[in-house]
């Protein structure tokens, strides 16, 4: 897969990393949250003599002065680029020097911006600026790839946390704030009309790359070099507003009302509910624990049976996984002595009434342990319905005193 720089798609990135590290109240003690209504560098500040929003050059250059500002230049940037990999569950995520020294290189505009601002006092106190200057050139060469880019963005999605393997990066209020961001002032002098006619939280750069978030759905990266004269991916933008036509993820789309056709893919409760469980009963087959405790913790109820009654510690006692089986006891809510679905039998077709099926269901996960000979796992299951029998007698007991 292609690999590119991450130019200005990093901005949210960091100033997500920045309101997780500092709060959001003193990230916006040094920078806005307006559009500009200007050039993406344009040497201009907000009436409060603040940079507009983390998205253009001057927001972003005075969001780079603040992390870690107490650390030296090399840590700094490492420790970016460990977030970065949290954000995409450690995905490729690179540096390409050359872009670095050629930005470098070419910078006069944001020396010029960054001068600019140091005499109207914008960067925190002791902030060096030709250190700030390199960190933010090394940010915008950090390089990656569009499935690696996707994932980073749906982590924003889903409210921080990244969901290839449930690490919360950063938390829900620094999300929120960068999506919002994203949404008014992601796309240069066209976040108006990106916003009016796509109505979803976007940000290009300048290498050609683009990501588009549905907000607690999905993120698109897409990776086009051809720029329009705004700056942005031709194809990206073009791409989003037939993904709008065809799909109702614009912001104000009406779910219910909607006088075009257009599709609704987002996934109903139950039908999430169901695959949570098929998870959870795969990997109690497969023995992976890690898997199991992973699905647990995205949800998935530990005593919910399938459609045939059969639950994730009926799977376990079957396959002899006797770790497994003695991790869902310590989270088991109800009796651990379950009984899948009973059917002595019935007639396979009304017209073939002698074609009998006689179903050997109505077991318990011990009965499976017992019928595989699975020792440890009939040990445990023993130990723990004999702890409920005596739990019960016990509170029988007490009752009838």
């Amino acid at each position: 897969m292609t690999p590119f720089c991450m130019q200005s798609v990093s901005k949210p990135f960091t100033y997500a990393i920045a309101v997780e590290e500092l709060g959001a109240d003193e990230v916006h003690h040094y920078v806005g949250q307006e559009p500009s209504g200007r050039l993406f560098n344009d040497i201009c500040l907000d009436y409060n003599s603040r940079p507009h929003n983390p998205l253009i050059n001057a927001g972003a250059i005075v969001i780079a002065s603040l992390i870690r500002q107490k650390q030296c230049f090399s840590d700094r940037f490492d420790f970016t680029m460990q977030q970065y990999k949290r954000f995409a569950a450690q995905g490729f995520v690179g540096f390409n020097n050359a872009v670095f020294l050629s930005e470098r290189e070419t910078a006069d505009r944001n020396y010029a911006l960054s001068y600019y601002m140091r005499e109207h006092k914008c960067f925190p106190p002791n902030a060096k600026l030709q250190e700030t200057l390199d960190f933010y050139f090394q940010l915008c060469s950090i390089e990656t790839n569009a499935d690696t880019l996707a994932v980073m963005g749906a982590t924003l999605a889903n409210g921080g946390v990244c969901p290839l393997n449930g690490d919360r990066v950063v938390c829900n209020r620094a999300c929120r704030d960068v999506l919002s961001l994203m949404y008014s002032c992601g796309m240069y002098d066209y976040s108006g009309q990106f916003a009016f006619r796509v109505g979803l939280p976007a940000k290009s750069g300048v290498s050609g790359d683009m990501i588009i978030v549905v907000p607690n759905v999905m993120a698109i990266c897409i990776y086009s070099p051809r720029l329009d004269s705004l700056g942005n991916t031709v194809r990206g933008v073009k791409f989003a507003e037939a993904l709008v036509e065809c799909f109702n993820f614009h912001n104000y789309d009406s779910l219910v009302y909607s006088e075009v056709c257009k599709i609704d893919p987002r996934r109903k409760l139950h039908e999430v509910e169901h695959e949570q469980i098929v998870h959870l009963l795969f990997a109690a087959k497969s023995g992976d624990i890690t898997a199991v405790k992973r699905h647990i913790l995205l949800g998935a109820d530990v005593d919910q049976p399938d459609y045939d009654g059969r639950t994730a510690l009926h799977v376990a006692a079957s396959e002899g996984h006797a770790k497994i089986v003695r991790f869902l006891l310590k989270r088991w809510k109800a009796s651990p002595d379950p009984k899948d679905r009973y059917v002595h039998s019935f007639h396979l077709l009304s017209f073939l009434p002698n074609c009998v099926l006689v179903f050997r269901w109505g077991r318990t996960p011990l009965d499976d342990a017992r019928h595989f000979k699975h020792t440890d796992c009939i040990k445990l299951l023993e130990d723990a319905t004999h702890d409920l029998t005596n739990a019960t007698l016990e509170e029988t007991g007490k009752e009838s005193e």
